[in-house]
């Protein structure tokens, strides 16, 4: 069996608490949570590390990252200590999308005053490259070199990100610095590769254009054994009257693909 998780944006009408309960109906071992939904962080409650029933697996996000700054450190710091207060494992690290430069030693700066931070609490900082052409940081080689130049593997990990890693045209992936991975799909036939949106992706089935089966695959060979994530932005997967269904249903999918390739 595959190990599953839910990103809380691939049902944001759901409070913290029906996420939670939806993930472990279906057998699932983990939940994202996020700080970007319209509905307030762990339901506007003050976090606990009881309050749901599944682990934290990793708690989201903290943008434009590499654009380091005080700011963007006092941001982190916050969010890693909300991590800390609802039992969280990890931070999701997002770096900036868009057409401002970013400084060449952003990425480096910010690893390197994160690191004690995430350290002293005890969480991983988990970077996730965006594949979008404006993305200030494309391809995880760069977050590799530097986590193993500066000697960071216990502070940082990456988040292969399935459609991100498509969209960057990278062909490496990096199963022993991978700490998480996203899973969506793109199934619009009509929409040109270089048109392709977050308000594109849906659950993977038989009509993926991203290759999450082989992505899957090569990780779970090159030794990955950490939680497979939904992670779900189309408008029409958020409207979903039966997301217990859906989810079964592309989970059901995932596992029978990869069992046959590996019979």
């Amino acid at each position: 069996m595959l190990n599953f998780a839910l990103n809380h944006m691939t049902v944001p009408s759901l409070t913290m608490k029906q996420a939670c309960d939806l993930a472990r109906d279906l057998g699932m071992t983990g939940l994202e949570l996020r700080n970007d939904l319209d509905a307030p962080l762990f339901d506007g409650k003050a976090p606990r590390v009881d309050m749901i029933d599944l682990p934290v697996v990793a708690l989201a996000e903290v943008k434009a990252f590499n654009a380091f700054d005080d700011a963007v450190l006092q941001s982190a710091i916050l969010l890693m200590d909300l991590a800390v207060g609802c039992g969280a494992r990890a931070i999701s690290l997002i770096p900036k999308v868009g057409s401002d430069a970013v400084a060449p030693d952003g990425l480096r700066r910010a690893m390197i005053a994160l690191a004690p931070e995430l350290e002293q609490r005890g969480l991983t900082g988990l970077i996730e490259p965006i594949g979008f052409a404006h993305s200030s940081l494309r391809h995880k080689s760069q977050v590799v070199d530097l986590i193993d130049t500066l000697d960071l593997g216990a502070q940082f990990g990456l988040i292969h990100d399935t459609f991100h890693h498509h969209l960057s045209g990278e062909s490496a992936l990096y199963p022993a610095h991978t700490k998480l991975v996203h899973i969506s799909g793109v199934t619009d036939r009509d929409v040109p590769e270089a048109d392709i949106r977050d308000h594109h992706r849906v659950l993977v089935d038989g009509a993926d254009r991203l290759g999450n089966v082989a992505q899957i695959t090569e990780l779970l060979r090159g030794g990955y054994t950490g939680p497979l994530s939904f992670e779900a932005f189309s408008p029409d997967v958020h409207a979903d009257i039966d997301p217990k269904a859906s989810l079964s249903r592309s989970i059901h999918f995932i596992e029978n693909e990869i069992m046959a390739l590996a019979a």
